[in-house]
């Protein structure tokens, strides 16, 4: 029951999220809100693995963070103006 109100809650946010990406003011904006949207996947899958007893969601929530850390660290270096492999 609190597992379906917390899942319902993390679908309204990456709504919100996704709306702040489409009308971001600025690139910067629209990254924090890629990399919040990010969060909120890993913990609807967090949930979700809890839920279904399936490990393979962790797996996945996982691989989903790191690239998503790895996309925010490329698109901070993109935004100061400096290459890729400095």
């Amino acid at each position: 029951m609190i597992s379906n109100i917390l899942l319902y809650f993390l679908f309204g946010m990456s709504f919100l999220c996704l709306i702040r990406v489409i009308f971001g003011p600025t690139m910067a904006d629209r990254m924090v809100a890629i990399d919040i949207f990010g969060i909120l996947v890993v913990g609807i899958c967090g949930l979700l693995a809890i839920i279904t007893r399936r490990s393979f969601l962790i797996d996945i929530a996982i691989a989903w963070i790191l690239l998503s850390f790895i996309g925010t660290i490329t698109l901070a270096k993109y935004l100061t103006g400096k290459k890729l492999d400095e």
